[in-house]
């Protein structure tokens, strides 16, 4: 069976941008898929230290809970992240993920090489493109694979609980995921 890992970036316990994830989630186990969702809520992961230990260790030299990340999707066949806007861009902490994880990945197996996947951005206003273009830039780099929607994974929502109302945006994010599915 294939596996999706899909990684939370909101701080929050119960956060629209995991409800989005969920209802993703639901759409690829309904295509056959196992799905892990990991939230980064409890994780403190540092920014890359540009060491260049991975490429000896294939894994990343500070331990912050990252590696085991890495070990779930080194062996998954796809990678969706999802992250609250803050300030108009994705969360620091998810791009200290990204990041690390495909420097580990480029200085060592290229694990990340065509995993399917992409991310989602869910926001209250605004923020979303420049959320979803510099995300994309950790899954092109890393030579991975990205199915398209019906429109951008923008997800409107503020309040807990929102993301749902957003009928356009849930439309186009469960399209995306079944594309991931396919």
């Amino acid at each position: 069976m294939s596996k999706v890992i899909m990684i939370c970036a909101s701080p929050r316990k119960k956060s629209n941008t995991m409800a989005v994830l969920e209802e993703c989630a639901e759409v690829l186990e309904s295509e056959g898929l196992e799905v892990e969702i990991i939230s980064l809520r409890k994780l403190k992961i540092d920014s890359c230290q540009a060491c260049g230990r991975c490429a000896k260790i294939k894994k990343c030299k500070l331990d912050d809970g990252l590696n085991e990340i890495i070990e779930k999707v080194r062996t998954a066949d796809g990678l969706i992240v999802g992250s609250p806007v803050y300030f108009g861009t994705a969360r620091g902490d998810l791009m200290a993920t990204l990041q690390r994880m495909g420097m580990v990945s480029m200085a060592s197996d290229q694990y990340l090489s065509w995993k399917v996947g992409g991310p989602i951005a869910v926001a209250r206003r605004g923020g979303h493109t420049a959320t979803i273009q510099e995300l994309l830039m950790f899954y092109f780099i890393n030579d991975m694979i990205v199915p398209g929607s019906t429109y951008w994974n923008m997800v409107f929502a503020h309040a807990p609980g929102e993301a749902p109302s957003d009928e356009e945006g849930i439309k186009t994010v469960l399209r995306f995921a079944e594309n991931v599915g396919s």
